[in-house]
Formats: C-alpha cells, sequence, structure tokens
C-alpha cells in the first residue's frame, strides 16, 4: 500500500451501470459515516433524458457533471470532511477531473461479466437502459497501475465486498 492509499480522503466506486457501485458505496459508508453523494443525482436533465431515450452520452455532455462532482468533493476537502461518491468514472480523463476535488482520492472499480451486469441492469428501475451497457463497456478504461485503486468483484456479497475496501485502506 502506497503513502496516498494509507489515509484516503475520498473514495470514488467507479463502475459501469449495474455494477453495484452504489451498493457497495453505501455499505462502506455506513462503516465510515462519511458524507456519501450518488452521482446519477448530479447529472443535468439533458444528459437523463439521453440515457432514458438510449442514446449514449458523449464527452461534452459529461464534462460538466464531472465538475460538479469535484466540486462538491472540493467543498469537503476544504474543510477537511472525507467523502465517497459514486461515478461511473469510465475513462482516466474522467477519474483525472474527479481528482481535482481533493487530494487522496481513492478509486474501487466494481468490476462483473457482461452477463451479470444485463441481468442486474434489467431487474431496476433506473434511467439507464441495458441497451446503454455496451457502450459503457466500450469507453470502459480500467484503473492503471499508476492510479490508486483497487477492483472489486460484485459478484461476491457486499458485505465482503465493504470489508475488503475498508481492509484495504486500513480503514475501520
Amino acid at each position: 500500500m502506497t503513502a496516498s492509499e494509507a489515509a484516503p480522503r475520498h473514495l470514488v466506486f467507479m463502475g459501469v451501470s449495474g455494477s453495484g457501485k452504489s451498493t457497495v458505496g453505501r455499505a462502506v459508508q455506513e462503516r465510515l459515516g462519511w458524507e456519501f453523494a450518488e452521482g446519477d443525482d448530479f447529472h443535468p436533465p439533458e444528459n437523463v433524458a439521453k440515457m432514458r431515450e438510449g442514446i449514449a452520452l458523449a464527452d461534452a455532455d459529461r464534462w460538466g457533471w464531472l465538475e460538479s462532482l469535484a466540486a462538491w468533493t472540493a467543498e469537503r476537502d476544504a474543510r477537511g470532511e472525507p467523502t465517497i461518491i459514486t461515478c461511473s468514472a469510465l475513462r482516466r480523463a474522467y477519474r483525472d477531473v474527479l481528482r481535482r476535488g481533493g487530494e487522496g482520492t481513492f478509486f474501487v472499480h466494481s468490476t462483473g461479466d457482461k452477463h451479470m451486469l444485463l441481468e442486474r441492469m434489467s431487474a431496476r428501475d433506473h434511467f439507464m437502459p441495458p441497451s446503454l451497457l455496451e457502450s459503457q463497456l466500450d469507453t470502459l478504461e480500467p484503473l492503471q497501475p499508476d492510479e490508486h485503486g483497487m477492483d472489486i468483484d460484485p459478484a461476491l456479497p457486499v458485505d465482503r465486498l465493504a470489508a475488503m475496501v475498508l481492509a484495504r485502506l486500513d480503514l475501520p
């Protein structure tokens, strides 16, 4: 574990739709008590409308959304408050924007096989239709070795995943 990982101040649960990032992020939030933000809540209405219609977002649609998440984190960082956010953060460039929110940002990438992801997406009531999963998978750039983060397998029980994240970061 690197020094940056030993004392994270901001956790970003990332991954494509249906990967369980919000569920695991909430489980970790319940244990730590850190302020939590659901990235979907930061999307402007135009983005939500596009996704509902099965239209994949372009980079131009994402930058403002990512900047608003980074600003939310930066406000709390300035007060010394740790945060947890959920955000697809599919590309490294998107993660770079989120890192601007504060030092000590650690990414938890919830992976998963396509079949499981499609099943999960089909079983929930969400504006993101299963038809957009392929475009998300095409866009996804996995975490690189120089990025502070870890991968988790969303097929495992949520409590186990939360415990794995906390153990990796040496958090209670």
